[in-house]
This record gives structure tokens, C-alpha cells and sequence, in this order.
């Protein structure tokens, strides 16, 4: 079971009971947990205002929904686009977790939309995560932009049982290993070295029997500097939801992500960066 730390301004609540169904669903077997894409939560923008039926601000966001759906820049897991101008601006961006591209992102682009358009009806902003991606909506620029405002943690109820302090330790040095993995360029010993992924998965022991798996994430519209300093952000945003042994807990962002469990959650065998073991 996970309890909910919020950090956000006007936040959409979710009865806690549902939320810790949604939970239930993630402890399953790996195979079966890679296919999951279950809702998480979401927020209604609702400063931005509302767009009218059939209003040239609806058309924009409808032909938006349409290229991003049949176009092929889910193939890398993200996209962002925006038409229109002015109080008829919308801008959408797209963001699968690392091991989830291709049909994946598509699918749950899918199910993300429909169901922050149906959570959200005619706001013109808003934002949903679910398992395998997030999805903001917004009448404003919001590219390459930190935004710390829009986050929450979710973490397990129940302790792992090790030792606090070291437990805390051993998901400090997975951090900061994983984070050097997402913000390192690709082929940098190449004369055009590639911007990194922005993504790092990994695992590393807690004895001999158990192990932690782990992962972070930027959202692709972010520099090196600023997806550094959204991840070192929120671990101490919300280190009174995590820094305690949970045997579980995630945070849910715009800009980044990150998250721990005792059982693996992400497919090691895909996704644009090495799989860390330790």
C-alpha cells in the first residue's frame, strides 16, 4: 500500500482507496508488470481557463491529439507540439518512460489523453501520469521550462526492514549513479557527441538475497543542466516521503521522475541507456 506527499498547487485529489488499488496492480510478475499501464493521477490546469465547443482553441487541440497520434516521433518516446497563437496557443508534450517507445508510447499516449480529457473536461491545461508516460496540456510555452510546482510522492506504507541508515545509503549511491547515466552524452570521445537520454535504470544488492531497482527520468525538452538539477530538486523536495526505508516510492513530476521498488519495474532489456547492475 502507498499513502500520497503532495507538493502542488491545486492539486486533483484521488480517493486514497482507489490509489492504493492502483498500487496492488504494479507487485506482479516482471512479465506481466511491463505491460501494465495503470493511471496514477493527474491535474487540472485550471488558472489557464476553459476552451468553448467547436472554438478554434478545441480545433487546434484536436489536430494536435491527431498528429501526435499517427506520427512517428513516439517511435523515440517523446513529442511536443504546438498551434494556434494567442488565447487559441496549445502546446502538448508527450514524455514514455525510457523502456516504453514505439506501440507502447502510442498506446498509452492514447489512454493518457482521453483520460485527462475526461478528468479535465475543456480545461486548457492540465497534466496525467500514468505507469508508462505523462502528458501535459497547456495554452502557454512551456518547453525547456523547470517546473517544480506540479509534483507529488507516492510511497510505500511498509518499511523494507533493513537497517534505516544504510538502506537510505545504498538508494543515495543508486541515485547519483543513475543520475550520472541519464546526463551523460552519448559517443562523448567522438568529435559530434549525441545528447544523453535523459533516462537511467539499475538495480544494486541489499545482501545477498535482495536487490533494489531503481530509475530517473527528464522529460527530453530539458537541457543537462536543468534535468540535474530537477532530479537533485526533488530527492530533497520529498525526502520526508522516501528517506525513512520504504520498500517502495516514486515521484511524479512535469520536468522529472524518479522512483525505487524491491521488485523490478522496467524492462532492463530495453531503453536507450545501459542497464546499471551493482
Amino acid at each position: 500500500m502507498y499513502f500520497l506527499s503532495f507538493v502542488s498547487k491545486g492539486l486533483v485529489s484521488v480517493p486514497i482507496l482507489a490509489m492504493m488499488a492502483t498500487q496492488v496492480l504494479l507487485i506482479r510478475s516482471v512479465s506481466s508488470l511491463n505491460m501494465t499501464n495503470s493511471y496514477l493521477n493527474h491535474k487540472c490546469l485550471v488558472s489557464q481557463g476553459k476552451y468553448k465547443p467547436g472554438s478554434v482553441h478545441e480545433k487546434n487541440l484536436e489536430a494536435i491529439i491527431h498528429s501526435i497520434s499517427v506520427g512517428e516521433n513516439v517511435i523515440s518516446g517523446y513529442d511536443m507540439m504546438s498551434f494556434g497563437e494567442g488565447q487559441d496557443l496549445v502546446c502538448v508534450i508527450l514524455q514514455c518512460r525510457g523502456d516504453s517507445y514505439g506501440s507502447k508510447c502510442r498506446s498509452c499516449f492514447a489512454s493518457a489523453m482521453a483520460g485527462l480529457r475526461r478528468r479535465c473536461p475543456r480545461d486548457k491545461g492540465g497534466i496525467i501520469w500514468f505507469d508508462q508516460c505523462l502528458i501535459e496540456i497547456s495554452s502557454t510555452d512551456t518547453v525547456g521550462q523547470l517546473n517544480y510546482d506540479d509534483s507529488l510522492c507516492m510511497s510505500n506504507a511498509k518499511n523494507a526492514g533493513d537497517d534505516p541508515f544504510s538502506f537510505i545509503m545504498k538508494w543515495d549511491t543508486l541515485f547519483d549513479n543513475l543520475t550520472t547515466i541519464a546526463i551523460t552524452e552519448k559517443n562523448k570521445n567522438l568529435k559530434e557527441a549525441t545528447k544523453p537520454a535523459l533516462y537511467g535504470a539499475g538495480e544494486k544488492r541489499l545482501g545477498r538475497k535482495r536487490k533494489m531497482y531503481g530509475m530517473v527520468q527528464c522529460t527530453d525538452d530539458l537541457s543537462i543542466k536543468a534535468c540535474n538539477e530537477c532530479l537533485v530538486h526533488s530527492i530533497l523536495q520529498f525526502q520526508n516521503c522516501w528517506k525513512s526505508g520504504k520498500r517502495g516510492a516514486r515521484v511524479l513530476g512535469r520536468s522529472c521522475n524518479f522512483r525505487y521498488e524491491l521488485y523490478p519495474f522496467v524492462n532492463a532489456k530495453t531503453g536507450p541507456n545501459s542497464y546499471l547492475k551493482s
